[in-house]
Protein backbone atom coordinates (compact mmCIF):
# COMPACT_ATOMS: atom_id res chain seq x y z
CA UNK A 1 0.00 0.00 0.00
CA UNK A 2 2.93 2.38 0.70
CA UNK A 3 3.79 2.20 -3.00
CA UNK A 4 0.51 4.40 -3.70
CA UNK A 5 1.47 6.74 -0.69
CA UNK A 6 -2.13 6.31 1.13
CA UNK A 7 -1.55 5.90 4.33
CA UNK A 8 -3.24 2.27 5.68
CA UNK A 9 -6.02 4.30 8.02
CA UNK A 10 -7.23 5.50 4.57
CA UNK A 11 -7.48 1.84 2.80
CA UNK A 12 -9.62 0.93 5.72
CA UNK A 13 -11.92 3.83 5.46
CA UNK A 14 -12.27 3.23 1.94
CA UNK A 15 -13.06 -0.15 2.74
CA UNK A 16 -15.68 0.61 4.55
CA UNK A 17 -17.16 2.99 2.79
CA UNK A 18 -17.26 0.33 0.27
CA UNK A 19 -19.22 -2.53 2.22
CA UNK A 20 -21.65 0.64 3.61
CA UNK A 21 -22.71 1.77 0.20
CA UNK A 22 -22.11 -1.64 -1.69
CA UNK A 23 -24.31 -4.07 0.59
CA UNK A 24 -27.94 -2.10 0.36
CA UNK A 25 -27.73 -3.31 -3.05
CA UNK A 26 -27.35 -7.20 -1.99
CA UNK A 27 -31.03 -6.88 -0.18
CA UNK A 28 -33.86 -8.11 -1.44
CA UNK A 29 -36.68 -6.40 -2.33
CA UNK A 30 -39.95 -6.43 -1.05
CA UNK A 31 -40.96 -8.03 -4.12
CA UNK A 32 -38.66 -10.36 -3.85
CA UNK A 33 -39.32 -11.33 -0.51
CA UNK A 34 -43.14 -11.91 -1.59
CA UNK A 35 -41.84 -14.21 -4.72
CA UNK A 36 -39.48 -16.00 -2.12
CA UNK A 37 -42.46 -16.94 -0.09
CA UNK A 38 -44.67 -18.19 -2.64
CA UNK A 39 -41.24 -20.58 -4.12
CA UNK A 40 -40.90 -22.02 -0.77
CA UNK A 41 -44.65 -22.76 -0.63
CA UNK A 42 -44.09 -24.86 -4.08
CA UNK A 43 -40.73 -26.19 -3.34
CA UNK A 44 -42.47 -27.46 0.30
CA UNK A 45 -45.56 -29.59 -1.66
CA UNK A 46 -42.79 -30.54 -4.56
CA UNK A 47 -40.40 -32.28 -1.05
CA UNK A 48 -43.82 -32.63 0.56
CA UNK A 49 -42.38 -30.73 3.82
CA UNK A 50 -45.02 -29.46 5.50
CA UNK A 51 -43.60 -27.51 7.89
CA UNK A 52 -41.96 -25.43 5.11
CA UNK A 53 -45.30 -25.32 3.55
CA UNK A 54 -46.85 -24.22 6.72
CA UNK A 55 -44.37 -21.36 7.12
CA UNK A 56 -46.13 -19.50 3.89
CA UNK A 57 -49.25 -18.62 5.50
CA UNK A 58 -50.45 -16.87 8.36
CA UNK A 59 -52.37 -18.62 11.11
CA UNK A 60 -55.48 -16.81 9.58
CA UNK A 61 -54.45 -18.25 6.17
CA UNK A 62 -57.41 -18.67 3.43
CA UNK A 63 -58.10 -21.05 0.63
CA UNK A 64 -60.49 -20.83 -2.25
CA UNK A 65 -60.87 -21.62 -5.82
CA UNK A 66 -63.07 -20.55 -8.46
CA UNK A 67 -64.95 -23.69 -10.11
CA UNK A 68 -66.62 -23.17 -13.44
CA UNK A 69 -69.19 -26.10 -14.29
CA UNK A 70 -72.04 -26.24 -16.56
CA UNK A 71 -74.99 -24.81 -14.06
CA UNK A 72 -72.34 -21.78 -13.32
CA UNK A 73 -69.17 -20.56 -11.45
CA UNK A 74 -68.69 -21.14 -7.90
CA UNK A 75 -66.49 -20.94 -5.17
CA UNK A 76 -65.15 -23.50 -3.09
CA UNK A 77 -63.38 -22.88 0.33
CA UNK A 78 -59.87 -24.91 2.19
CA UNK A 79 -58.20 -24.61 5.35
CA UNK A 80 -54.55 -24.11 5.03
CA UNK A 81 -54.92 -27.41 7.46
CA UNK A 82 -56.46 -29.71 5.54
CA UNK A 83 -54.06 -28.12 2.94
CA UNK A 84 -51.41 -29.45 4.60
CA UNK A 85 -53.02 -32.81 5.67
CA UNK A 86 -53.51 -33.62 1.97
CA UNK A 87 -49.61 -32.91 1.31
CA UNK A 88 -48.88 -35.02 4.44
CA UNK A 89 -51.08 -38.47 3.23
CA UNK A 90 -49.40 -37.88 -0.56
CA UNK A 91 -47.74 -41.04 -1.26
CA UNK A 92 -44.24 -40.73 -1.34
CA UNK A 93 -43.60 -41.72 -5.07
CA UNK A 94 -46.69 -38.97 -6.27
CA UNK A 95 -44.85 -35.34 -7.15
CA UNK A 96 -46.95 -32.72 -7.22
CA UNK A 97 -45.25 -29.46 -8.96
CA UNK A 98 -46.57 -26.37 -9.42
CA UNK A 99 -44.69 -24.49 -11.81
CA UNK A 100 -45.41 -20.71 -11.77
CA UNK A 101 -44.63 -19.10 -15.48
CA UNK A 102 -44.38 -15.82 -13.97
CA UNK A 103 -44.88 -13.25 -11.51
CA UNK A 104 -46.70 -10.23 -10.97
CA UNK A 105 -46.01 -8.34 -7.98
CA UNK A 106 -47.65 -5.28 -5.87
CA UNK A 107 -46.62 -4.18 -2.71
CA UNK A 108 -48.00 -1.26 -0.92
CA UNK A 109 -46.23 -1.05 2.40
CA UNK A 110 -47.32 -4.47 4.65
CA UNK A 111 -49.55 -5.57 1.71
CA UNK A 112 -48.49 -7.35 -1.37
CA UNK A 113 -49.90 -9.27 -4.16
CA UNK A 114 -49.38 -11.38 -6.11
CA UNK A 115 -50.46 -12.89 -9.62
CA UNK A 116 -49.07 -16.30 -10.70
CA UNK A 117 -50.07 -18.22 -13.81
CA UNK A 118 -48.96 -21.68 -13.26
CA UNK A 119 -49.25 -24.78 -14.80
CA UNK A 120 -49.83 -28.02 -12.52
CA UNK A 121 -47.99 -31.65 -12.63
CA UNK A 122 -48.35 -34.72 -10.94
CA UNK A 123 -45.45 -37.23 -11.65
CA UNK A 124 -44.67 -35.09 -14.65
CA UNK A 125 -47.91 -35.40 -16.38
CA UNK A 126 -49.98 -32.59 -16.67
CA UNK A 127 -53.09 -32.40 -14.83
CA UNK A 128 -54.31 -28.45 -15.24
CA UNK A 129 -53.46 -24.86 -15.56
CA UNK A 130 -54.43 -21.27 -13.87
CA UNK A 131 -53.70 -18.20 -11.78
CA UNK A 132 -53.04 -18.14 -8.07
CA UNK A 133 -53.96 -14.61 -6.76
CA UNK A 134 -52.12 -14.45 -3.32
CA UNK A 135 -52.38 -11.40 -0.77
CA UNK A 136 -49.98 -11.00 1.84
CA UNK A 137 -49.20 -8.91 4.95
CA UNK A 138 -45.64 -8.01 5.98
CA UNK A 139 -46.15 -9.84 9.67
CA UNK A 140 -43.22 -9.58 12.44
CA UNK A 141 -41.63 -12.95 11.11
CA UNK A 142 -41.65 -11.79 7.36
CA UNK A 143 -44.42 -11.99 4.72
CA UNK A 144 -46.59 -14.80 5.35
CA UNK A 145 -49.89 -15.64 2.88
CA UNK A 146 -53.64 -14.09 4.07
CA UNK A 147 -55.16 -15.48 1.25
CA UNK A 148 -54.93 -17.50 -2.09
CA UNK A 149 -57.41 -17.74 -4.66
CA UNK A 150 -57.32 -19.86 -8.22
CA UNK A 151 -58.38 -21.28 -11.42
CA UNK A 152 -57.85 -24.29 -12.65
CA UNK A 153 -58.67 -25.40 -15.88
CA UNK A 154 -57.35 -27.79 -19.12
CA UNK A 155 -56.92 -25.25 -21.67
CA UNK A 156 -55.43 -22.66 -22.52
CA UNK A 157 -52.49 -22.29 -20.89
CA UNK A 158 -50.16 -19.23 -20.41
CA UNK A 159 -46.85 -20.09 -22.00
Amino acid sequence: MEEFNIPRKNWILFAIFLLVVGLPGYSQTSEQEVEAVIRSLFDGMKKKDVPQVEAAFSKEGLMQTVQQKPEGTSVASNSVADFLKRIASTPESTVLDERILSYRIQVDGPLAMAWTPYKFYVNDSFSHCGVNSFQLVKLPDGWKIVYIIDTRRKEPCEE
